[in-house]
């Protein structure tokens, strides 16, 4: 057995590493190049991450002190789990008895929240909720309905079903979707009047006094994420949309608590792995400093109730089965976090109607996480990690100082009526498509590592392609619009596809230094399959000639010469001289020194990291006649 002072005398033997001494390493390991350039990360949101943390860059992070459980709960509202609802949205259609089939079918797969889509003007009779709720036992699910303007009814017939069952209202926990402001996002107006709106949600509000567990206000920030947002810009913006409500509806003769307990958020998860970890915490913690300034009668009252959502934004309609993948990491990311509820969107609900076995691995991706990983088990498992706890405290910081912006310019409506709101949003979702395009953001699939040989198959409209836009008739400000961001290079592929032409060959010319060569045919193959360009890849010629030969044997559309700088001068000229009146002639690369000497050869096209995909593809496209 090893004696305490055996131990204490074997760390002697790793003395402690200063900040200072990593730092003269990683500048040596440099060898003078930049270390700002080299090793910070300057994120989206609008702040820099460094290569690595320190417990001594915890210093001065104030929210390091509390527990999981205590105000401001920014480590979760939960002190001995880290429980959320597995939730699966129905669209319901008209068709009350069939959703009310599948309900009934999914509880008995792991799902224990449901969302029922209904039509806001189709409003359900007493007999249709009948039909839809039969069967299910409501206390023992999350019961959730999206009717947005029919919410009132809703609530209404929901009472009444419970009244006449003898449900205890206590136990009933869910809540319906009814948004104003949401309206205004999407549509540029309110339905009603604001003053009309606000008193709307009062009513409707007024409706819950006897469900404790109930949620009647939804402040959807997934809307604001599938427009392109940034996690700041998607919590700093629904801090203030939550505000709104707080302040419209407290000069309404209704108290904070009973307004904080009826507003549950909707937050979309995206890619960024940590940072949306980081989000979702530091969403409660702001979301408790804005109650806490209202004085509510009860400090959990300003606990922040999280639904969130997959994301819309990236998910791809080419090579289709990475949504899968995406949908896991956010996952990951959403529940680790301490999330209420989640919905795993299905990885084809972006281009038709999910299927079972679409709904299925959605569905299982939870499922899996609960079962198998255990992540419902423990709380915050992120807490004191010097990487969170930075960004968490980023996030909140620059989240926090939007939100303070937009109660200057008079609080969130009056910001999205001046085009405020859109502005920031636009200018990061501008911003995002250009880095698709040059391909510092990666899809996978689309703009990299496509499937070259995925064809489309026929009968796809074409139309889910791009995002419809939102009209609204009287707006009275500009509308946000989801989309998603491979839109615009999978428009690229279609137009190909669908052209009517056959698929334009593109044709690697392999040839000289064995190591370029190959690096640079990698890169074309992506850069050209982007747009459902048939590639022709090769091992390697000898000589020009056999190159050649192969290329007309071929029937090269586009020729691309992959070899090293140094030997362009020579085999690019050579290569054009004889396939310039077959086939578009192009190099691989950008060699600086040679590259006027290549132009006066007659060579135009080069393809590089710094080519934008977007718009080097439209333009081989036109001079191939696809329109």
């Amino acid at each position: 057995m090893v004696k305490l002072q055996d131990r204490l005398k074997f760390r002697d033997d790793f003395p402690i590493v200063t900040t200072k001494q990593w730092e003269e390493k990683i500048q040596k390991d440099l060898k003078g190049a930049d270390y700002q350039k080299k090793l910070i990360w300057r994120t989206q949101e609008g702040f820099n991450v460094k290569p690595y943390y320190r417990e001594e860059d915890l210093e001065g992070i104030g929210h390091l002190k509390f527990f999981p459980g205590e105000f401001p709960y920014v480590r979760s509202k939960k002190g001995d789990n880290n429980t959320w609802f597995v939730r699966q949205d129905i669209p319901v259609k008209g068709d009350y008895k069939k959703a009310n089939r599948k309900a009934l079918e999914i509880l008995n797969r792991g799902v224990d929240s449901l969302g029922f889509i209904l039509d806001e003007n189709n409003e359900p009779s007493s007999k249709d909720f009948e039909n839809l709720l039969e069967g299910i036992c409501l206390s023992a699910i999350e019961l959730n309905f999206m009717a947005n303007h029919a919410s009132e009814k809703v609530l209404a017939l929901l009472l009444e079903k419970l009244k006449k069952e003898s449900e205890k209202f206590e136990e009933i926990k869910g809540g319906t979707d009814f948004n104003p402001i949401g309206n205004l996002n999407l549509n540029g107006k309110f339905c009603q009047s604001a003053e009309n709106s606000f008193n709307k949600s009062k009513e409707v509000i007024e409706l819950t006094k006897n469900l404790p567990g109930y949620r009647a206000i939804e402040v959807d920030g997934c809307s604001l994420h599938n427009a392109g947002a940034t996690a700041v810009q998607e919590l700093g913006f629904s801090l203030a949309m939550g505000n709104e409500y707080l302040a419209n509806l407290s000069e309404k003769e209704l108290d904070v608590d009973t307004i904080a307990d009826n507003i549950r958020f909707k937050f979309g998860v995206g890619p960024a792995y940590f940072i949306e970890i980081a989000k979702f915490r530091a969403a409660r913690m702001l979301w408790a400093k804005v109650v806490e300034a209202y004085k509510p009668g009860k400090q959990e009252k300003a606990q922040m109730q999280i639904h969130a959502e997959t994301s819309q934004w990236n998910q791809t309609i080419y090579d289709p089965y990475v949504n899968m993948l995406r949908g896991t990491t956010e996952s990951m990311s959403a529940t680790l976090s301490g999330v209420d509820s989640l919905t795993v969107n299905p990885y084809n609900k972006s281009f038709e109607e999910p299927n079972k076995f679409s709904e299925r691995i959605a569905r299982n991706t939870q499922i899996l996480l609960k079962e198998e990983a255990y992540f419902d088990k423990v709380v915050d498992p992120a807490g004191g990690a010097y990487y969170i706890e930075n960004l968490t405290n980023s996030i909140a910081e620059h989240a926090w100082r939007l939100f303070q912006e937009i109660e200057e310019k008079g609080g969130y409506i009056k910001a999205f009526e001046n085009g405020f709101v859109q502005e920031k949003i636009k200018e990061v979702a501008n911003q995002r498509n250009f880095n698709l395009a040059m391909r510092k953001e990666a899809l996978v699939g689309v703009n990299l590592y496509p499937n070259a040989d995925e064809v489309m198959e026929e009968g796809y409209d074409e139309n889910t392609i791009q995002s419809a836009d939102y009209e609204s008739k009287d707006a009275v400000a500009e509308p946000l619009v989801p989309y998603r961001g491979a839109e615009e290079i999978e428009t690229l592929r279609i137009k190909t596809e669908r052209s009517g032409k056959s698929r334009p060959r593109v044709f690697l010319f392999t040839i000289g230094d064995k190591t370029m060569r190959r690096a640079r045919a990698g890169f074309s193959s992506g850069f050209f399959a982007a747009a459902g360009f048939e590639i022709i890849d090769n091992i390697g010629f000898d000589s020009v000639e056999e190159g050649v030969k192969e290329a007309r044997n071929k029937e090269a559309d586009i020729v691309v010469i992959c070899s090293s700088d140094p030997e362009y001068p020579e085999l690019a000229p050579a290569i054009n001289e004889q396939m310039k009146d077959d086939a578009i002639i192009v190099v691989a690369g950008y060699p600086k020194d040679s590259m006027e000497q290549l132009k006066e050869a007659g060579i135009n096209h080069f393809v590089h990291i710094k080519s934008n995909l977007v718009e080097t593809l439209k333009k081989f496209q036109e001079e191939l006649g696809i329109r």
